[in-house]
């Protein structure tokens, strides 16, 4: 199969676009958070097209988009607590569970009793979701496990002979999935922290938000994955990260001492530091992953760097670590499945 590349803010290049989701095949779009790989939520066959596409396994629930907040009508119920959100944070990065109808296919929610729904603010998007009228499935576009794609040219890394189109749409401006914000089972719980904060959530309900445990650990083998990004090893390069924490000078040094060893055992080793620790490391090729003072800039930067890693081909990463607080708790979440929680003590 060919794979087209064409601008997303293109009249041609969206008519096409929805063409292809009415003929249930499969799309990739540029998103504020991640590029999306998208099919028609309503078609089974698509969605099970995207599963194929990706090599992603069935049981990982999908996210759909909506243009509109008249597109849930006859999809899903709409619990309490989640007009003020929409009000606070659609469109934008916040995906909200609901209780779904009968419309929505199995295959999108991965039988589960809830869907994900989501209101994208990036304008070419809405404008796509508008033109094609349909309620879209998409995860991250790209392979399974694999850093998701930020750029139209990350997708077409994974994508290039698996599916027709993608749109580019420039950089992705939050650089990491949207959070996803479970209302249907007490108390407000975030099941996969983003752009839209713990902290944020709070001002707009005026009560404490949970935050699940499997954020920052795996899945126990009795745990469901109720939202996208929970079960497998997620976001990783194809080499081996470990995290290190502790006091900074200590995290510095045994990050140091392990590289260079590594080096001298004869594997490619690098160290993903703060911008303000480059110097520091500068005999361990240091990725500059952002000021340790600014975590959106950090999670900007992520799956970008994750990446080139890749293609410099090496073998042992070692990470700094961020206080999970804020973004950094999205930052943590997505740094922790990269190294499959792969923790050392400095």
């Amino acid at each position: 199969m060919e794979t087209r590349m064409m601008n997303a803010h293109s009249p041609e290049a969206q008519s096409w676009a929805s063409q292809l989701f009415s003929a249930g095949k499969l799309v990739a779009f540029p998103t504020e958070t991640v590029y999306g790989l998208g099919a028609n939520a309503l078609d089974k066959d698509a969605v099970l097209s995207i599963f194929a596409a990706k090599g992603r396994p069935a049981d990982n629930p999908l996210i759909v988009h909506i243009w509109d907040r008249a597109q849930m009508e006859g999809l899903c119920e709409i619990p309490e607590g989640a007009e003020p959100l929409m009000d606070a944070f659609w469109p934008g990065p916040l995906t909200m569970l609901f209780p779904r109808t009968s419309r929505i296919p199995d295959q999108v929610t991965a039988g589960l009793p809830t869907v994900a729904m989501r209101m994208p603010s990036m304008a070419c998007t809405r404008e796509l979701l508008k033109t094609c009228g349909l309620p879209i499935a998409a995860p991250s576009a790209n392979l399974s496990g694999r850093p998701s794609p930020t750029t139209a040219a990350h997708v077409m890394e994974d994508m290039e002979g698996r599916i027709p189109l993608i749109l580019d749409g420039g950089p992705c401006q939050v650089g990491l999935e949207s959070t996803v914000l479970d209302l249907t089972r007490g108390a407000p719980t975030i099941l996969r922290p983003g752009g839209v904060t713990k902290e944020m959530i709070e001002r707009v309900l005026g009560q404490e938000v949970r935050v699940a445990g499997s954020v920052l650990r795996p899945l126990r083998p009795e745990e469901k994955a109720l939202s996208p990004g929970m079960r497998y090893k997620h976001y990783a390069p194809m080499g081996s990260v470990t995290l290190v924490e502790g006091e900074t000078g200590a995290v510095l040094a045994l990050m140091r001492k392990n590289c260079l060893a590594d080096r001298q055992n004869g594997r490619k080793s690098c160290v993903l530091c703060f911008t303000e620790h480059m110097g520091d490391l500068a005999d361990c090729d240091p990725h500059d992953i952002g000021s340790v003072r600014n975590d959106r800039e950090v999670a900007h930067r992520l799956f970008d760097i994750l990446r080139k890693l890749d293609q410099e081909g090496m073998e042992t990463i070692y990470s700094e670590v961020i206080p999970p607080e804020g973004v950094g708790l999205a930052v943590m979440n997505r740094l922790g499945r990269a190294a499959a929680f792969r923790t050392v003590r400095a």
